[in-house]
């Protein structure tokens, strides 16, 4: 039996609709990655914490994902199910290590969720002219953005694709057109400044060096790819659809951010004072500075539909892998989790509850919540890339090759193996405490809230085991 009618198989009245062309497929894992998103979440972390210099993490981190990518595509074009990263691991592995890689990958997403709905609360706050550095500003737009996404994804696949096409609009204009306005037009640094903050001591932590952490935070630009298999059973002839979205996304995504982090950097007027730290946010002082108070409202608002699409994408995939682990029983409540609603079916049940799981993050207000929800979220994506990873490389080295319908010939092994040596390390770069002067529940932040996940994975799982 096939891997398509085991899915058929299984799913029975709960079969999805196989809406999503290849096309549709490329712009959904493009808005879950998000150029504007990608960049804009992590320029002025990057900047005040390394220097110009940290955009050197952009092509070394894109190497590692891409073998990451071209791994991951193998896996979805033999095993194109629902879920993803929960399906490969589960057939490679077994339905216990399936399940905890399904249960790390659906926390990690309404993290993501969490923290792109306070980046994004940050522009809109701009937009509408509030206090975009109030905290209770922020948190409440910020859940008003999850709300209006969470309505929008149970509307139907029509309005999805309508927003997931806006988002690509909007990074036409918020990331190639302004990135090429302002390296044509508004250059005041030299290429040279590309060398500042990699060799400073004072900027390393934990004896690291500085440009480790531009490749931690670099790792939060290119993940997002293999958001294209959690739809993988609603993707027409998905064996060769979603491989080519995964890596295409990846490699589009990756020029992109990589380009117009380098106009900003060389338009920044005042390298020094962002360095500093006294310029908040360097992203609209310099599209200000460049363009004027008309300029930035209107960036602005690109930025925000940027944001939203990228929270759509997010929630989708969420969402799916929500269902695929209710079909099989493998979550409290999977009967309802698991129901499709309305003439597109959908998992609504599913999309709901991945919006509550985002709100409970919100009780971390009284820290630094937005870089906490960002390192997590970035740790949490390797994490879950991991178990995959690791199960495809053991199988590798204990079974040998398996036919695909995407494959690299004699050097699949190798990047098979490559890339798990890789999320092996990007995980321990990412997670390593970086500033020993923050709260102790910052710095280690990280591995807390993995150990509190991993308690409560063991806690869900024995009480399904006993039902």
């Amino acid at each position: 039996m096939s891997i398509a009618e085991e899915a058929g198989r299984t799913a029975g009245s709960k079969e999805l609709l196989r809406d999503f062309t290849a096309w549709s497929t490329f712009s959904l894992a493009f808005a879950f990655i998000s150029p504007i998103v990608a960049l804009y979440s992590i320029f002025s972390v990057g900047l005040t914490t390394v220097g110009p210099g940290f955009w050197w993490g952009f092509p070394i981190t894109l190497a590692g994902q891409m073998l990451v990518a071209l791994s991951f595509a193998m896996l979805v074009s033999r095993l194109p199910l629902e879920g993803s990263v929960y399906q490969w691991s589960r057939h490679i592995m077994g339905p216990t290590y399936g399940w905890f890689a399904g249960w790390a990958y659906i926390w990690t997403l309404p993290i993501a969720i969490a923290a792109v709905a306070l980046g994004g609360a940050g522009f809109l706050a701009q937009f509408l002219g509030l206090d975009a550095g109030s905290r209770s500003t922020t948190v409440i737009l910020a859940l008003s953005l999850i709300a209006f996404v969470t309505l929008a994804n149970t509307f139907g696949r029509k309005l999805l694709k309508f927003i997931i096409g806006l988002c690509i609009a909007a990074e036409v204009v918020g990331s190639i057109g302004l990135g090429i306005v302002l390296l044509g037009l508004f250059r005041v640094n030299d290429l040279s400044v590309l060398s500042e903050g990699l060799f400073d001591a004072n900027n390393g932590s934990f004896l690291l060096p500085p440009l480790l952490f531009g490749v931690a935070i670099a790792g939060w630009a290119f993940v997002g790819f293999e958001s294209a298999g959690s739809i993988a059973e609603e993707v027409k002839e998905p064996e060769r659809a979603v491989p080519k979205a995964m890596i295409y996304s990846l490699l589009f995504v990756s020029a992109i951010v990589a380009f117009s982090a380098l106009a900003f950097i060389l338009a920044i007027p005042d390298l020094a004072a962002v360095r500093s730290g006294s310029v908040l946010d360097p992203v609209a002082a310099t599209i200000e500075h460049h363009l004027g108070a008309a300029g930035l409202h209107l960036m602005t608002a690109v930025f925000v539909v940027g944001f939203i699409a990228c929270m759509v994408g997010l929630q989708a995939s969420v969402s799916r892998v929500i269902w695929a682990l209710a079909r099989e029983g493998e979550l409290p409540m999977a009967g309802a989790l698991s129901k499709l609603a309305g003439e597109d079916r959908l998992p609504v049940n599913a999309i709901f509850a991945s919006a509550l799981m985002s709100v409970i993050f919100f009780g971390l207000s009284f820290t630094n919540i937005y870089v906490i929800l960002l390192t997590f979220t970035t740790a949490g994506f390797y994490i879950s890339f991991l178990f995959p990873a690791l199960a495809a490389a053991y199988e590798r080295l204990t079974k040998g090759p398996k036919p695909s319908a995407f494959h690299l010939g004699p050097l699949s092994g190798i990047v098979i193996i490559a890339a798990a040596l890789w999320l092996i390390f990007q995980t321990a770069n990412i997670s390593w405490p970086r500033n020993p002067a923050l709260p102790w529940y910052e710095n280690w932040a990280v591995p807390l809230v993995v150990a509190v996940l991993a308690i409560l994975g063991f806690i869900v799982r024995a009480f399904l085991a006993k039902r």
